[in-house]
């Protein structure tokens, strides 16, 4: 009781505050898992398979709000799912400790960026939603559909920023986004990916799942009735935290 009571508020808090920055619950997660002795590709695939219900939680708020146009929603489907899959079975060439150095700096990179930005996401004005636009945005989510199916979390923050910059959103459009498409769509695909590869710890697998939705409805609420700034921040300090564990191993 004592070992399912730990798990559901690792996984509550974990996701509460990811579905409020739009992605970051591995951060908390995942290494929470491996401290309880799981070994990483079981902690990995027990994790991925969690966060799915971080998206179906957002889910259960966010179309509440009718947020989502079915143009980019469309899009981030086609565009992500098969990158998702590719990274899910790639074997990447580049020292382990390199790869995460470079990944955190970029992390890093985006909350800086996005503090030094005070207007950054602040208002909803549209672009790029042309053949042109879709093409190019198409291909960067495909790009990080890679990295998400390769590697343990943050890469929900890394579609949040790109939803703003190139596609004109605010913060509280673009969460949705990535807690709806990637949460659901991208992370069910990879946790099935990656569940075809490991094992999964199914004991602890329900209690998780509970946390997770409950941590997803609690952090998308509030991201609705606090607005964009409130977002923001969250976003940034999430940023800059997973930025530092990934430099810092």
């Amino acid at each position: 009781m004592l070992e399912q009571s730990l798990l559901f508020t690792i996984a509550l808090i974990a996701n509460t505050f990811s579905s409020l920055a739009g992605g970051g619950a591995g951060l908390i997660q995942l290494p929470a898992l491996l401290l309880l002795g799981l070994p990483f590709s079981i902690a990995l695939a027990t994790h991925k398979v969690a966060s799915v219900a971080l998206g179906l939680g957002a889910v259960a708020r966010y179309l509440k709000e009718d947020l989502l146009q079915r143009k980019l929603a469309l899009l981030m489907l086609v565009s992500g799912l098969p990158g998702v899959v590719i990274g899910g079975f790639i074997i990447v060439q580049i020292p382990d400790t390199l790869a995460h150095i470079a990944l955190g700096v970029l992390t890093i990179s985006l909350g800086v960026y996005s503090v030094f930005s005070p207007n950054l996401g602040q208002v909803y004005q549209t672009k790029n939603m042309q053949q042109h636009g879709f093409i190019i945005g198409g291909f960067v989510l495909f790009i990080i559909g890679i990295l998400n199916g390769s590697l343990t979390s943050g890469t929900g923050l890394f579609v949040t920023l790109f939803l703003i910059r190139w596609f004109g959103l605010d913060y509280k459009h673009a969460i949705a986004y990535t807690l709806v498409m990637v949460g659901v769509f991208w992370n069910g695909t990879g946790a099935a990916t990656v569940g075809l590869l490991a094992d999964i710890k199914w004991d602890w697998l329900i209690v998780l799942l509970l946390g997770s939705f409950i941590g997803g409805y609690i952090g998308s609420h509030w991201a609705i009735l606090k607005g964009n700034m409130l977002i923001k921040r969250s976003y940034e300090a999430i940023t800059i935290l997973i930025g530092l564990k990934l430099s810092l191993g």
